[in-house]
């Protein structure tokens, strides 16, 4: 007998064996633009991460509530990010301090296609126990072909849209 609330659906299972997010108006948002178009160096100040013109990087409100639950369901996540400045993603999402939460991260300018190939042979797990979160639709078109659940995030990743994944997740399995 499971210890969760009943009227708790972000804990019911089944649960994907891997989640994957995207890093640029997905999991943060570096003042309007990409990582990539920032200034480096990066760094802390004032509680906030900034780039060398002090344009802020945060993450959106519910990402870290929503890292905490995968954690405490035992599902593992991962990076897909295509950025043409790895480097510069990498060091974010540890000023972030995120970047232990990730057990596995594809940062790199490639199709997403290749972050899939990569992440599937890292981390064993079939494409359609993964579930994807990404702002790009050619990224959610793309990936979808392979099998993998995914979900368009329009405004940062929240709450809602995580749960709209785990629903779209859960059907999928019906």
């Amino acid at each position: 007998m499971s210890d969760l609330p009943e009227n708790a659906p972000d804990m019911q299972p089944p649960f994907p064996e891997l989640i994957v997010l995207d890093l640029d108006f997905t999991l943060w948002d570096c003042d309007g633009t990409w990582c990539d178009c920032l200034r480096p160096p990066f760094r802390q100040r004032d509680g906030k991460v900034v780039d060398g013109d002090d344009r802020a990087v945060r993450l959106y409100d519910d990402v870290l509530a929503i890292l905490d639950e995968c954690a405490a369901s035992q599902i593992s996540l991962a990076l897909a990010s295509r950025t043409e400045q790895p480097s510069w993603a990498t060091q974010l999402v540890q000023l972030l301090g995120i970047a232990d939460r990730f057990a596995f991260a594809e940062i790199y300018p490639t199709s997403k296609l290749q972050h899939f190939a990569a992440l599937h042979t890292a981390s064993g797990v079939a494409y359609d126990r993964m579930l994807f979160f990404d702002d790009e639709l050619r990224n959610i078109t793309e990936v979808s072909e392979l099998g993998v659940v995914c979900v368009p995030v329009r405004f940062g990743f929240s709450q809602a849209v995580y749960q709209e994944g785990l629903r779209q997740y859960r059907e999928r399995d019906q």
